[in-house]
């Protein structure tokens, strides 16, 4: 694994331009766990899937934020921070390399953590706004409210992450980022999701070099001319301290 690691670091010396397309396995490092493995709502008979979709927002809001809100209770309270991970992107930024971080997650850590250019595809949890009329609010006001509900018209908040059922408007964005860059670096993600799991087979055949860190096997390893299965910190420290 050193000898991955080593190949990396010198791919990432010689970059210009970097993009990072990060998931779920980027956070948990930092306390945040996958939302997938949350328990105890299955028993409403509801699949993961119909919990977060903008029908069941639709059809009855109060149930949505409820369930949505134990799902996402760790990363609502906003106690959390960044991780030696996010850190070396930010400082990556900082060496002079353009660095274009594409997140699946929707807890704001890259921004945090320094990064400047982060498209959130899946959108953010620090706020929701008013379907009627776009008003926006925090999210002290979201967690102080069983039911957000907008100051300005009453109606209810729905939270700015794109919900199953809606489409991802920053996707073709996404794709025209990886197949530009020097290489794409994936950190952190099964690469189960549609669509975004498909920017590394196109900057693959755009002849973009591809790198994925993940702590276990994903369907896609064959696509990446690099794959390394270790921890996300742990790696990025061995990277920087090499490419210091």
């Amino acid at each position: 694994m050193q000898q991955e690691i080593m190949r990396l670091a010198a791919a990432i010396g010689q970059a210009g331009h970097i993009a990072v397309l990060s998931g779920a396995g980027m956070s948990t490092e930092s306390g945040i766990p996958d939302f997938r493995s949350a328990k105890g709502l299955w028993q409403q008979g509801l699949q993961l899937e119909e919990l977060v979709s903008i029908d069941y927002f639709r059809a009855d809001p109060e149930a949505f934020w409820h369930s949505f809100k134990q799902l996402f209770h760790t990363k609502l309270l906003g106690n959390y921070q960044p991780n030696a991970g996010h850190r070396f992107l930010a400082w990556l930024e900082e060496t002079g390399k353009q660095v274009s971080v594409l997140t699946q997650n929707i807890d704001g850590l890259h921004g945090v953590a320094g990064s400047r250019h982060v498209s959130e595809l899946h959108g953010t949890l620090r706020t929701a706004s008013c379907p009627s009329c776009g008003r926006r609010q925090g999210l002290e006001y979201i967690n102080h409210h069983v039911l957000p509900l907008c100051t300005h018209c009453m109606d209810v908040l729905k939270p700015d992450v794109v919900l199953y059922g809606e489409p991802v408007p920053l996707i073709e964005h996404a794709f025209d980022v990886a197949v530009s860059a020097d290489m794409l670096l994936v950190l952190g993600s099964s690469l189960e999701v549609s669509p975004v799991n498909h920017i590394p087979l196109e900057a693959a055949r755009a002849g973009v070099m591809t790198a994925l860190i993940n702590y276990t096997p994903t369907r896609m390893d064959r696509v990446f001319d690099l794959t390394i299965q270790a921890g996300i910190g742990d790696t990025c420290q061995q990277l920087r301290s090499l490419l210091q």
